[in-house]
């Protein structure tokens, strides 16, 4: 909690307005029971019937009051709790975007939803209604107290002989709720993960008839989730009884004994009318506290998920003084390049130069390690040993953003979003006129089918591209890293779904771009062959290298693919 609390001191002054307004109203409140008692002794027993009206007339202007004072109350409180989560929930977002993909390995998406939507929800829900309670309650509690014993200390000693035994089953309440919480929270993460991956992979879902597999699944998850919410109703109904039994004896209590007092003439019936009032002033935040302990303990278990995400450090950050790239060239080098992930080699003494606007094409079997090489290039990772140099610069000492800026990436895993094709082929550069737009469209092979839709380039599209073929996908991808207008351009199997004429003319596009290093990673000889340099993979080490020509006179690995490929055609 102390980050949501270092947050609220931010902002003390609405609270600060806000115990005002708690504290006012208190004061109104505390009148009622004077006003109740004069009227009973003096009014009813006392025949004073002329200050009867008076006596209304206040208890009228506290209800008014006390309803002004309860609304700017709540508006106070609500204000600043929002503001609060708003910031907590952009801070966390931040957060996580700053994270390496280290961290999306281990973390999964409905996880990291739960810490934004649904914890964020439970710190709103305890610095705003809880916080709110907990302080009107102990002002009530006090005040309350002090009143009850200057006007008669027996009753008080009496009131108060149950209120140790409602103590030690709140904070009993409080712990073992607590302790529930959390686990409630993992669960929730979990149910969330489930449900988010069967909801984006329903197609795939369809298409393999698993749809009974993934309600078993869900139902599996789903009633982890409701044990849990019966664990922690089992604590509830243990404790909460007690407490509730306790609380009502407390005015049975007082009204037997006050009554005695009252006909012993110790005390008049207007004063313990009056005593009882502040009585039941002690008694609703007794009742309260069980449920504001279950709120708290919610809100707490929820700020410590939230720190956990906070507590993680990014893997790859910059150097205290980054170099920034003015005017890049685009000249790539691995020197004895290696990268070991969780102990299992990837990559080993990879080595190769790429002059500016030349063409690397990288081929290998899944698995080797072609993806590897550009997770390293863009710095998703860190090399093991060995350097990457770009433009004679070590990309560990290149500003972050400025190394990611200068090169545009066609991924493997296609991804759009939820958005207009316009929006998403004008991802990389917010200030993107529309003829660089249409001009990328136009090499990726894209903008004929774009022209085809309605709305062409307003044309929303739905969630990762859902509504568009695989083809398509891929050329808005394409399109999008084209129209970034970098040094360097990566293409990581980006044409695996386009057929040979639509692929070829886009090389052809892509091969205009004379000031442009191209890396190509492809499992299709057509892709590659074009390139300056081929280098093959397997296991993570370069085991081929050179232009297709001299592959193709080692007969080796390169030709064997290419008798695979093109077998029975006359090339």
């Amino acid at each position: 909690m102390k980050r949501v609390l270092g947050y609220m001191k931010n902002y003390w002054y609405y609270y600060l307005f806000g115990i005002i307004t708690i504290l006012i109203g208190i004061t109104l409140d505390l009148f009622t029971p004077i006003i109740t008692g004069r009227i009973i002794d003096d009014v009813i027993e006392g025949g004073q019937k002329d200050i009867f009206r008076g006596l209304i007339m206040a208890l009228a202007g506290i209800t008014l009051g006390r309803a002004i004072l309860g609304y700017a109350k709540e508006m106070l409180f609500d204000i600043v709790s929002s503001k609060i989560v708003c910031i907590l929930r952009q801070d966390l977002f931040d957060h996580i975007q700053s994270l390496s993909f280290g961290f999306f390995d281990r973390k999964n998406t409905g996880e990291l939803m739960s810490r934004i939507k649904d914890d964020a929800d439970k710190v709103w829900q305890g610095i705003n209604f809880g916080l709110m309670l907990v302080i009107e309650m102990t002002i009530y509690f006090i005040v309350s107290v002090i009143l009850m014993f200057l006007i008669s200390a027996k009753l008080s000693i009496l009131a108060f002989v149950t209120m140790p035994i409602i103590a030690y089953l709140a904070i009993s309440l409080e712990k073992q709720i607590g302790d529930t919480y959390e686990k409630i929270s993992e669960q929730n993460a979990t149910l969330n993960t489930t449900a988010q991956e069967n909801i984006a992979g329903i197609r795939l879902v369809k298409a393999f008839a698993r749809e009974k597999h993934e309600t078993t699944k869900f139902l599996k998850h789903n009633k982890g989730y409701y044990k849990l919410n019966m664990e922690q109703a089992r604590i509830w109904g243990k404790f909460f009884p007690f407490i509730e039994m306790l609380t009502n004896l407390l005015p049975l209590l007082v009204i037997v004994f006050g009554g005695a007092l009252v006909i012993g003439e110790e005390l008049t019936v207007g004063t313990l009318v009056k005593f009882t009032g502040y009585m039941y002033m002690v008694v609703w935040p007794m009742r309260m506290f069980g449920w504001l302990s279950n709120l708290m303990a919610e809100a707490r278990a929820s700020a410590k998920k939230i720190d956990k995400v906070f507590e993680e450090k990014p893997d790859i950050e910059n150097c205290k003084c980054p170099t920034i790239l003015d005017n890049p060239k685009g000249k790539v080098e691995f020197k004895n390049v290696s990268l070991d992930l969780e102990g299992t080699k990837v990559l080993q003494d990879i080595d190769f130069i790429i002059e500016p606007g030349k063409t690397l094409a990288v081929m290998g079997a899944t698995g080797s390690g072609k993806t590897s090489l550009i997770n390293l290039l863009v710095r998703y990772y860190d090399v093991s040993e060995g350097k990457i140099l770009i433009d004679n610069n070590e990309i560990q000492n290149i500003d972050l953003t400025n190394l990611r800026e200068n090169i545009s990436l066609v991924m493997q895993d296609v991804f759009l979003f939820s958005d207009t094709i316009k929006e998403n082929i004008s991802f990389g550069s917010e200030l993107m006129i529309n003829d660089t737009i249409v001009n990328s469209a136009q090499s990726a092979q894209a903008h004929d089918f774009i022209s085809n839709m309605e709305k062409e380039y307003d044309t929303i599209i739905g969630e990762r591209g859902i509504g568009l073929s695989g083809g398509q996908k891929q050329r808005i991808s394409i399109a999008r890293a084209l129209a970034k207008e970098c040094s360097i351009i990566v293409f990581d199997d980006s044409t695996s779904a386009l057929d040979m004429k639509t692929e070829h003319k886009i090389q052809q596009e892509i091969e205009k771009r004379k000031d442009t290093t191209k890396v190509i990673i492809a499992h299709r000889i057509s892709a590659v062959k074009n390139a300056d340099e081929i280098i093959i993979l397997e296991e993570g080490k370069i085991v081929e290298r050179g232009n297709h020509n001299t592959l193709m006179a080692l007969k080796g690995r390169y030709y064997n693919t290419f008798n695979e490929q093109y077998e029975g055609f006359a090339v």
